[in-house]
């Protein structure tokens, strides 16, 4: 799916589309070629593990809440308001321990196969379903620190 000129509501998605994904509710808002936006509730005590995207940039503005990104070898607290990029190639994790739900919009460009992947992942609870899909959709998840 790909949309053209239009409004996405702020309650809607495009095509009425949710994924629950780890744990966090994304909903897409934008979908080209050229690039995927995507709001995003991310409970409390949830994260995305350490992972690569070697095709695309990445950001997060934040709405509500805090989030801490793990990049660089570095912890950054994002608050809202905050924008957080994500070069591409560069490895980053997403964690949400402030004990509070956070809400954002997430983006990448160029699209690639992110959108696909989302469906994918959709519900996906297995560890190494979820490393496996990911890798075919171009996103590469870090071993755990104890098997890196």
């Amino acid at each position: 799916m790909q949309n053209g000129a239009g409004i996405t509501s702020a309650d809607g998605s495009l095509g009425d589309i949710s994924w629950n994904v780890v744990g966090h509710t994304y909903t897409p808002k934008l979908h080209s070629t050229n690039a995927f936006i995507w709001h995003a509730v991310v409970p409390a005590e949830t994260f995305v593990p350490p992972h690569i995207h070697p095709t695309q940039d990445e950001w997060i503005v934040m709405l509500e809440g805090e989030l801490q990104v793990e990049m660089g070898g570095e912890t950054h607290v994002a608050k809202a308001g905050d924008t957080v990029r994500m070069p591409m190639g560069e490895a980053h994790g997403i964690y949400n321990r402030s004990g509070k739900t956070a809400t954002c919009i997430f983006g990448v460009a160029p699209t690639r196969k992110l959108f696909d992947l989302f469906g994918a992942l959709n519900g996906v609870t297995d560890p190494q379903e979820l490393v496996r899909l990911s890798a075919l959709h171009e996103v590469d998840f870090l071993p755990p620190p104890d098997q890196a």
